[in-house]
């Protein structure tokens, strides 16, 4: 019913009657876009693209996010310019990509990405066994690339210039009814290119828009196809998943497709335990805050989150065969490490913040003589501390330890030194907690880690010492 009111509204034609090469012109009283929304330099770049004779759109999320009436995160453009034409007519220009080339074209440190029309000739593109395509270079018309995008919700293109959306598939009319579908024949998209089932995901999270039935079907059988994708792919489109603002959807999502495994290996049964639970979830619904509000949010710490049940496994097991506790820790943290970077191609330097924060933990400890300002010093402390925070608010350890901390941190020098001689010795001799971290949360406790401050230290990095790491994009 919606649908025929939307088609009867805006004259279009169903999705069976329509040519695929003639697209549906929305001016914009139909649309609705607010050009206020568009970036400048994105109307730059149509324009000079224009102006130079060549066709030049706003396309794919950008135009997604317009009719939502959002502001878009980042622009794309697409043009019938090859990548070398549109690298002649911009100073910060710079052609990237194997498997299809693109243009990057900087204005100071905004880029916007330039993509030349896509042809439908796939079919000869090198693919391997499984038909993944490899290499796919053929530039087309439009039309042509429209069928190549992936989802119709994706697959429309805005001209700043007279204000005109071009609708190949259906798209403004899936966006009304708030669902996702992908063109083509999913099991063939899905096989082309398996990276579209982590976006089925992230955009129905996202977006809070149905899957359309045909389009979720096959993913739940075709989902192990993702573990021929290059850990380099699958860990961007992670880091975007996690980084949108709806990560603990996202995961959930992921779990109910069955697509988790082998992205967070043994994440599936963290997530079945009370502790494991609660602390993820926490440290989700922190990052996902911290994002609303327009905020940083360092990778690293989100990683450590998410994989610091994995490490505490492997820590116990480690101790429990004689070895100390800090030495324990760092082959925990080792053994962890080699395991993802394979698996998700972790950059060292997320590798390196994740090590940093799990190492701090038994350091928080101790209390006593100058350990405490020693720590206080560390340029990842705030990291640590923030971390410290969600492991007292899921009732790992006490909430007394990182209600000391708290105040320790926010006091002045001589109520710290109060702090530190008030302070009883850890049991175990400040070796690691293990039997406080099997101590349940004591009532009454300051619980300020589920509060958005749980993921700030991997933010701001945060108490001003370290760079900050944005997270990836739409």
């Amino acid at each position: 019913m919606i649908k025929k009111l939307i088609r009867k509204i805006l004259g279009t034609k169903s999705k069976a009657a329509r040519d695929a090469n003639t697209p549906v012109v929305l001016g914009p009283e139909a649309h609705g876009i607010d050009p206020r929304l568009l970036s400048n330099n994105a109307v730059r770049v149509t324009s000079t693209l224009q102006e130079a004779g060549y066709e030049a759109f706003v396309v794919g999320g950008a135009v997604r996010d317009l009719l939502l009436g959002v502001k878009p995160k980042d622009f794309d453009i697409a043009t019938n310019a090859t990548p070398e034409q549109v690298k002649r007519l911009f100073r910060r220009a710079f052609i990237i990509g194997k498997r299809f080339q693109i243009v990057h074209v900087m204005f100071g440190n905004d880029l916007l990405e330039v993509t030349t029309f896509r042809g439908t000739t796939s079919a000869n593109a090198p693919k391997d066994e499984h038909g993944r395509v490899l290499r796919d270079n053929t530039f087309g018309s439009q039309a042509e690339d429209a069928e190549r995008r992936d989802f119709t919700i994706n697959a429309m293109y805005y001209n700043p210039a007279n204000q005109q959306v071009l609708d190949y598939h259906g798209g403004i009319e899936d966006i009304r009814a708030k669902t996702l579908r992908i063109i083509g024949v999913p099991e063939a998209r899905y096989r082309e290119d398996p990276v579209r089932m982590l976006r089925v995901v992230r955009f129905a999270a996202k977006l809070k828009f149905s899957i359309e039935p045909e389009t979720g079907a096959p993913i739940k059988v075709m989902a192990p196809l993702i573990n021929n994708v290059p850990a380099a792919r699958v860990f961007d489109e992670m880091l975007k998943l996690l980084m949108s603002g709806h990560a603990l959807a996202c995961l959930q999502q992921l779990r109910k497709e069955g697509l988790h495994h082998g992205l967070l290996p043994l994440l599936d049964v963290v997530l079945e335990q009370p502790l494991g639970f609660k602390f993820v979830t926490l440290a989700l619904e922190s990052t996902d805050a911290r994002i609303h509000a327009g905020k940083t949010v360092s990778p690293g710490f989100l990683f450590a989150s998410l994989l610091w049940h994995q490490v505490l496994e492997k820590w116990e097991a480690y101790r429990a065969a004689g070895e100390q506790t800090i030495p324990a820790l760092h082959l925990a943290a080792d053994d962890v490490l080699d395991s993802q970077t394979e698996k998700l191609a972790l950059q060292r330097k997320i590798g390196s913040d994740m090590r940093d924060i799990w190492a701090m933990q038994p350091r928080f400890e101790r209390r006593t003589g100058k350990a405490p300002h020693k720590l206080l010093e560390h340029q990842r402390f705030r990291a640590g501390y923030d971390f410290l925070l969600l492991r007292c608010a899921s009732g790992e350890i006490d909430a007394e330890i990182g209600e000391w901390w708290t105040a320790f941190y926010e006091s002045d020098e001589a109520s710290r030194e109060d702090l530190i001689s008030s302070a009883s010795q850890p049991s175990g001799g400040g070796n690691g907690g293990g039997t406080k971290r099997k101590r349940g949360p004591r009532r009454g406790g300051r619980n300020r880690s589920g509060g958005g401050r749980g993921g700030e230290g991997g933010g701001s990095d945060a108490g001003g010492s370290a760079p900050s790491h944005d997270g990836g994009g739409d």
